[in-house]
């Protein structure tokens, strides 16, 4: 008799098979849920900004922004207004976010603007031309938008 014949058959645990394979299983779908959700108050602090901008509404606009004493609500709409650097604003694209270093209080969120009522096909390359790349500044402990600190802002 060989030593891989063996007459006599131990059943494997079928239960612990299945038990470690759930765990891994929901491990796997919470990290993936955590990682596609982990920015979703900025990204929505973001929309909710944008959308004011979009509707013309400034005031409310400047309120969820974070301006420095010297930026006044002049200086903000010279650079959202309609005539502004960033306008007229008409529809925008959330492109992501660029993470920072841990321990750091906001998060960069990616942003394309444009002219355009609706936002132009990515073949469309006369209106895409007019789209221009923001990058947010979003605190976390009060989901207060700034443009980013030199350190973090990784504009090309």
């Amino acid at each position: 008799m060989g030593l891989l014949d063996s007459t006599e058959e131990h059943p494997t645990s079928k239960l612990r098979r299945y038990l470690i394979t759930t765990v891994v299983l929901i491990l796997l779908g919470g990290g993936s849920i955590w990682w596609l959700l982990r920015y979703h108050a900025e990204k929505t602090a973001v929309y909710h900004f944008l959308n004011a901008v979009v509707a013309g509404n400034m005031q409310q606009a400047y309120g969820m922004w974070s301006p420095s004493p010297s930026y006044s609500l002049k200086d903000f709409i010279s650079d959202w207004g309609p005539d502004g650097y960033y306008g007229p604003v008409k529809s925008f694209n959330v492109k992501g976010t660029y993470r920072p270093p841990s321990g750091s209080s906001g998060v960069v969120v990616i942003v394309e603007v444009s002219p355009y009522q609706t936002f132009p096909e990515k073949d469309d390359a006369v209106r895409q031309s007019k789209t221009k790349e923001v990058r947010l500044w979003v605190q976390f402990k009060d989901l207060s938008l700034q443009f980013p600190p030199p350190q973090f802002d990784q504009s090309s």
